[in-house]
C-alpha cells in the first residue's frame, strides 16, 4: 500500500484516542507529592467470562496480523479498530493470542506508514486498560514508542505522546522512558511558535494544527512522567520550564491542562518553584483561576500556588495579580464545597499565601476568617480541606484581632472537636493554631471550658514526632494563662509522668518543646515535686551535651525552674550539668544566653556549683553579660556574679580567720 493512502486520513478511524487526565496518582518511591494509589498498586483478577462472538472474531484478526501480507495487517488493523477495545472481553482475546508482541513488533515498521499509526491508534486504546499496561510495559513498549519519537509523522508522535501519557502512571514505565531517553524527546516537542499558541485552532492550517497537537500531546506524556522526581530533574535540565511557561499563556485550553498538570506535579521541587516565579507564570497561573468551567484546571492551579506559596516573593505576586480574591471566592462558592480535590487545594493556596502579614490583611479586607471557621462546621468535609483551613487560621490568629474573630464565630469549640481526629497533618495545625489562640486570655478560657487542654495533652501519646513537638508547645501557653494551672495540670491522671518520659525522645523539636512545657509546669512548687520523683533532673543532664540552639535554650529554662525544689540544684551540679551550660554562654544566640544566665544563677545558690562555675571560666561570659541590653540576661548573670563572690569572699573570710587563729597559737 502506497504512503499517499496510509497518511492521518487513511481507513484507521478516530485515531485520537479517548482522553483521561491523571490527577495526582505518585510514585511513592521517586516522588513526594501528593497521595494517592498508583497502578503500579492495582492487582486485577481475570474476570470469568463466556467467550462471545466478537472474542472469537478479535482471534481471526489477530492472525491475519501475524501471518497477513501488508494490504491484510492494514485491513485487519482497520476492522481490529472498529470493535470496543474498552471491553474486558475483547482486550483479553487480543491478549490470549499474543496480539500485544504483535502490535509492538509492528512499531518497528519503517515504510508503511498505515500499519505503524493503526498499530499505535490500537496501543493507545490498550493502554488506558489496567489489566493490559502493565503488559504493554514489560513487552518492552516503551522503548517502542520512544524510538518512534523521532519519526517524522506528526501524527504518528502524537498517538506516541498519548500512549505514554496512560501508560506512564507505572513506575516501570516511567523509568524506561528515562532510562532510553524519551524525556528529553518529550521536551522537544513542547516548543511551538508564540504565534499558534495566541492563535485559535479553527484559524490555524493543517500543518500548524498538527504542531499544537503534537505539543499538547507530548504534554500529556510529561504529566504522567513527571510523577517521578528523578524525571522531574531530567525535565529541568532539558529546559522544559520556559517552555511550560509558554503553554501556559497560550488561548488553547487543551495545551494548558496538560501544562498546569504538569506543572503542578513538578512544583513539589525547589527548582521549579523558583521558575514558576522567575519565568512570571505566576499571573497567568493567576487568570486561570477565573476559569469556573474547568474545576480539575483550577484545582491544578491552586495547586501550584500552594506549593510554591512557601516563597515570600511569589506570595506577594499572587496579590498583586489579585489571586487572593479569587482564592476567597472559590472556597466561599457553595458549588465547591462538594468537589474535595478543589477545596483541599483552594484551602491549601489560602494557607500558605497567608503567611505574608500584607496578604492577611488582604484577606481581612475579604472576610476570610469568618469564611474559613465556616468551613469548620461541616463534619463531613475531607480532612485535607479541614487540616488546610486550620493552617490557614493559624496564620491568621497571629494577628490579635483574627483571634477575636475566631472566637467570637466559634471556631475555637470547633477546633477543639477536631482533636479527635487522627489525621496527621490535621493534629499538626490544631495544635499550632490553638497554641496561639491561647495567648489571648479569653480564648484561653474557651479552650479550658471546652476541655481543649485535656485533648491537647493526650496529643503527646501520638506516635508522630510532629504532632507531640506541637502539642507540647501548644500547652507553655496553656499552662502559663490558665488560672490555677498547677491544679489543672495535676488532674490529668499520668499527665506529668508522660511529659517527663518524653524527654527520652530522640527528636530535637520534641525535647525542645517538651523542655519549654516543663519550664512552665514547674513553676508550681507541687508539679515540681512530681516530676522530680519521676526522674526529670537525670533526664534534663543527659540533654547538655546538645548542639541544637532551640534546645539549648529550652533547656537552660527548663533547667533554672527545676532548681528550685529539694536537692535538685545539688544533683545538677553532681551530674555534671555546670560545665555544658557555661559553653552554652559561649557560643549562644541571646535568646540562649539569656536562659541560660537564668540557669546558671539558679544553680549558683549552691556552693559547689559555684565552684564548678568559676574553675570553668564562666566570670568573663558573665561579666560581659552584665553589660547588655537585655535586663533579663543582666539580672540572672549579675545575682551569679554575686553568689560566686559572696562564696569567694566568705572563703576569704574564714582562711583570714583561720590565718590568725595560726598566728595566734604562734605566739602562745
Amino acid at each position: 500500500m502506497s504512503e499517499e493512502n496510509s497518511g492521518s486520513n487513511t481507513s484507521i478511524d478516530n485515531l485520537k484516542p479517548k482522553e483521561v487526565y491523571v490527577g495526582e496518582e505518585t510514585d511513592s518511591e521517586e516522588s513526594t507529592g501528593s497521595s494517592g494509589s498508583t497502578d503500579d498498586e492495582v492487582e486485577t483478577q481475570r474476570p470469568n467470562f463466556e467467550c462471545p462472538p466478537e472474542y472469537w472474531h478479535i482471534q481471526k484478526l489477530m492472525k491475519y496480523l501475524k501471518t497477513g501480507n501488508q494490504t491484510a495487517t492494514v485491513v485487519a488493523l482497520c476492522c481490529l479498530k472498529d470493535h470496543d477495545l474498552s471491553e474486558e472481553v475483547n482486550q483479553f482475546a487480543i491478549q490470549d493470542m499474543g496480539g500485544l508482541e504483535v502490535l509492538i513488533n509492528l512499531l518497528e515498521t519503517q515504510d508503511i506508514k498505515a500499519i505503524k499509526l493503526g498499530a499505535l491508534s490500537i496501543l493507545s486504546d490498550l493502554s488506558q486498560s489496567e489489566n493490559l499496561r502493565r503488559a504493554i510495559v514489560d513487552l518492552g513498549g516503551v522503548p517502542q514508542l520512544v524510538k518512534n519519537l523521532v519519526d517524522p509523522a506528526g501524527d504518528v508522535r502524537i498517538l506516541i505522546g498519548q500512549t505514554l501519557f496512560h501508560l506512564a502512571r507505572l513506575k516501570k514505565a516511567r523509568k524506561d522512558l528515562r532510562h532510553w531517553g524519551g524525556i528529553p524527546l518529550l521536551v522537544d516537542q513542547l516548543d511551538v511558535p508564540d504565534k499558534l499558541l495566541q492563535t485559535n485552532k479553527t484559524d490555524l492550517n493543517p500543518d500548524d494544527l498538527e504542531i499544537l497537537l503534537i505539543a499538547e500531546s507530548a504534554a500529556k506524556g510529561l504529566w504522567s512522567a513527571s510523577k517521578s522526581k528523578k524525571n522531574m530533574m531530567v525535565m529541568m535540565n532539558t529546559g522544559s520550564v520556559p517552555l511550560l511557561a509558554k503553554l501556559i499563556a497560550s488561548v488553547h485550553m487543551d495545551v494548558i491542562k496538560a501544562a498546569m498538570g504538569t506543572l503542578s506535579q513538578c512544583v513539589i521541587e525547589p527548582g521549579f518553584q523558583l521558575a514558576v516565579q522567575t519565568e512570571g507564570m505566576v499571573k497567568n497561573i493567576v487568570k486561570l483561576l477565573v476559569n469556573e468551567d474547568d474545576i480539575e484546571l483550577k484545582t491544578y492551579c491552586c495547586d501550584t500556588i500552594f506549593h510554591c506559596g512557601e516563597d515570600p516573593i511569589t506570595r506577594d505576586m499572587v496579590r498583586e495579580a489579585g489571586g487572593l480574591d479569587i482564592l476567597v471566592k472559590t472556597i466561599n462558592d457553595p458549588n465547591n464545597k462538594k468537589i474535595k480535590t478543589l477545596m483541599a487545594a483552594a484551602t491549601g493556596a489560602v494557607w500558605k499565601t497567608a503567611k505574608s502579614p500584607e496578604n492577611v490583611e488582604r484577606f481581612n479586607a475579604l472576610r476570610a476568617v469568618e469564611i474559613l471557621t465556616k468551613l469548620l462546621e461541616d463534619v463531613d468535609e475531607d480532612e485535607r480541606v479541614l487540616s488546610n483551613v486550620v493552617g490557614a487560621l493559624g496564620e491568621f490568629v497571629k494577628i490579635p484581632k483574627n483571634r477575636d474573630i475566631v472566637r467570637r464565630t466559634g471556631g475555637i469549640p470547633l477546633m477543639i472537636n477536631l482533636l479527635n481526629y487522627t489525621y496527621r497533618p490535621l493534629l499538626e495545625n490544631l495544635a499550632m493554631v490553638l497554641k496561639e489562640c491561647a495567648e489571648d486570655e479569653d480564648s484561653m478560657a474557651v479552650i479550658e471550658d471546652n476541655d481543649g487542654v485535656r485533648l491537647i495533652w493526650s496529643l503527646l501519646k501520638n506516635p508522630a514526632e510532629s504532632v507531640q513537638s506541637n502539642a507540647a508547645w501548644c500547652l507553655v501557653p496553656c499552662i502559663r494563662n490558665v488560672p490555677n494551672s498547677g491544679e489543672m495540670v495535676r488532674s490529668f491522671v499520668g499527665g506529668l509522668e508522660l511529659m517527663v518520659r518524653l524527654l527520652e525522645s530522640d527528636s530535637p523539636e520534641v525535647l525542645s518543646c517538651v523542655c519549654a512545657a516543663i519550664a512552665e509546669i514547674a513553676q508550681d512548687i507541687e508539679n515540681l515535686a512530681v516530676i522530680s520523683d519521676h526522674g526529670v533532673v537525670p533526664l534534663l543532664v543527659d540533654l547538655v551535651k546538645t548542639a541544637n540552639p532551640m534546645l539549648r535554650q529550652h533547656l537552660a529554662a527548663a533547667i533554672s525552674r527545676c532548681c528550685a525544689w529539694g536537692i535538685n540544684c545539688k544533683l545538677f551540679g553532681r551530674l555534671g550539668a555546670i560545665t555544658p551550660l557555661v559553653s552554652f554562654m559561649a557560643e549562644g544566640s541571646p535568646e540562649v544566653q539569656r536562659t541560660t544566665a537564668m540557669a546558671l544563677h539558679a544553680l549558683s545558690e549552691n556552693q559547689f556549683n559555684c565552684i564548678t562555675m568559676h574553675e570553668s571560666g564562666v566570670v568573663k561570659f558573665l561579666l560581659k553579660a552584665v553589660g547588655s541590653k537585655d535586663h533579663i540576661l543582666q539580672e540572672a548573670a549579675a545575682g551569679c556574679l554575686s553568689n560566686i563572690r559572696k562564696l569567694a569572699l566568705d572563703a576569704e573570710t574564714k582562711h583570714l580567720i583561720k590565718k590568725k587563729e595560726i598566728e595566734s597559737d604562734e605566739e602562745n
